[in-house]
């Protein structure tokens, strides 16, 4: 899906590529991202590897977060924590993101990521909000 933040768009965000993750909504300060899964997400117990569904998260905050930057500022990942509930072997999962609070240098947000209508994991980041940039 080709939707642009702020003048980028999701295709620009190599890792998400190369994972299969894909934004599917993108609003002020909300994102929804989908990842079908496949065999090359599992770990060695033939289910889906928990670093998938972090990057999901990570990479949900991120898009959410940036829809209410402004021209000049840039993010960056200060923590996340993360929850993860049950195992998920197939499907799509999708990752739900919301800001819970934005201040003018850091906000936190909560992802949810869900399978088949259950939620697998829950996660909750702070994020550093900065200018870049002259």
């Amino acid at each position: 899906m080709s939707q642009t933040i702020k003048g980028k768009s999701a295709e620009e965000h190599p890792f998400a590529k190369l994972i299969g993750l894909s934004e599917s909504k993108l609003e002020d300060g909300y994102s929804e991202c989908i990842l079908e899964v496949e065999e090359r997400h599992f770990n060695p117990n033939r289910v889906l590897h928990g670093g998938v569904i972090y990057s999901m998260a990570d990479t949900g905050m991120g898009g959410a977060l940036y829809t209410t930057l402004n021209r000049g500022e840039s993010c960056a990942t200060i923590e996340i924590k993360i929850s993860y509930f049950r195992p998920v072997s197939n499907g799509a999962i999708i990752c739900k993101t919301r800001i819970i609070n934005r201040g003018k240098s850091v906000a936190t947000l909560e992802s949810e990521v869900f399978n088949g209508g259950k939620i697998v994991a829950k996660a909750m980041g702070t994020y550093s909000i900065f200018k870049i940039g002259p």
